[in-house]
């Protein structure tokens, strides 16, 4: 029921299809494709209450859940194929407490988006990419194109322009609203006519929007001269890596980790950005034996802002781009050979007090489905117990 899905093809369906789904259902599909290429979603069956699809219905939203359009809703009847205008699409089932049917299946495909303009909000700048063939198409140049602060000059090869816009310059500008923080630029095609102009002007519009851990990348043409609308999602870059010590001075780079029971692990997260005014949290950490499954045998070390283990602890990070911590190696280890940890972090506005990273321990009596979008999973290790041998090859 639900989850975050990138694979390039597959089917979704609703739980326990073709057989009746269950009372008060909620489940939130999140499809991410490459950049550059668009989610196409065909019903091939739905029978669920009909009506007004007030009680039993499917919504599809154009993008993330909370922030996109609704692509439409539906309960029975015809089988519409919707495409999404971006890389990310949301499927939404959702069952009230009376009635259940058969339910839905759908099938997800990938399919590239067209090759004019293309955009990728990168952690370090927003890298776009204007066709030449496309300009020539148009009537334009190649030294036509500038950005808003024409010092900043793209680089051309035989076949594109192309510019890598830093977040802190090259005239982008900021804008910080309740939820988001958005990075805008412009690439002007000009015509070079000085008395007649018989062209119009061609403005591409490029933003980078921040959604908690997501950049919604946005790329239009103004005036109408040619309808473009770019829009991609991806995630913020953010890793974690084992230190030797409290003064985080040496990184560990061993793989596995050749540690002793009770060892203490110091761990740093990074979040890669150019934008200073960010901060990293780490909501939930996990420790299992296998890196693709943290639910069937887990143990907890924070969850929810919530300390589980009482050798975890905090320390002083001289950054808002790192968070340090560090636990011991616990009991489990000694009954697996290795050892895994899954960390879910979040990333905020610096000094934003109502955010998620200043409100410390939460305690969810149940999974709230609108975390997902705020928090980035890491997945680091494998730690292994050293044993005799194994001893020389552990230089931490």
């Amino acid at each position: 029921c639900g989850g975050s899905i990138s694979n390039s093809s597959g089917m979704l369906q609703s739980p326990f299809y073709p057989g009746g789904y269950p009372n008060n259902a909620d489940c939130v599909w999140e499809l991410q494709v490459e950049n550059n290429f668009r989610v196409m979603l065909t019903f091939r069956d739905i029978a669920m209450q009909s009506g007004r699809c007030q009680y039993d219905y499917v919504e599809v939203y154009d993008g993330p859940p909370h922030s996109s359009p609704l692509l439409g809703r539906l309960c029975s009847g015809s089988f519409p194929t919707y495409i999404s205008s971006s890389n990310m699409m949301t499927v939404r089932f959702h069952s009230d407490s009376r009635y259940t049917f058969r339910g839905f299946q759908a099938h997800y495909f990938s399919i590239p988006a067209d090759d004019n303009t293309t955009l990728l909000c990168l952690p370090d700048y927003m890298h776009a990419v204007v066709s030449r063939d496309y300009l020539q198409s148009e009537g334009y140049s190649v030294q036509m194109v500038t950005l808003n602060d024409n010092r900043c000059k793209p680089t051309v090869t035989s076949h594109e322009v192309i510019f890598n816009i830093p977040y802190n310059g090259c005239g982008t500008i900021r804008e910080e609203n309740n939820d988001t923080i958005n990075y805008s630029n412009m690439i002007k095609v000009t015509s070079s006519g000085y008395i007649i102009k018989r062209k119009k002007n061609i403005h591409l519009h490029i933003s980078c929007k921040m959604l908690q851990n997501t950049w919604m990348q946005i790329m239009y043409v103004a005036e109408d001269t040619v309808d473009v609308n770019e829009n991609q999602f991806g995630r913020y870059d953010m890793n974690i890596t084992f230190y030797d010590s409290s003064s985080f001075l040496r990184q560990v780079h061993d793989s596995p980790y050749y540690i002793d029971l009770n060892q203490n692990l110091y761990l740093q997260a990074y979040l890669h950005s150019s934008d200073p005014n960010l901060i990293v949290f780490v909501d939930t950490c996990v420790a299992s034996p296998d890196p693709h499954d943290f639910n069937t045998l887990a143990y907890d070390i924070i969850r929810n802002g919530c300390v589980r283990d009482s050798s975890y602890a905090t320390y002083y990070s001289p950054y808002s781009h790192f968070a340090r911590f560090k636990f011991n190696a616990f009991e489990f280890i000694s009954r697996h050979t290795l050892v895994y940890l899954q960390c879910e972090l979040v990333v905020c506005r610096l000094g934003d007090y109502s955010s998620r990273c200043y409100q410390g321990c939460i305690n969810r009596s149940k999974r709230d489905t609108s975390s997902a979008e705020e928090k980035v999973n890491v997945v680091v290790g494998p730690l292994q117990l050293r044993e005799g041998d194994a001893q020389s090859r552990n230089t931490g």
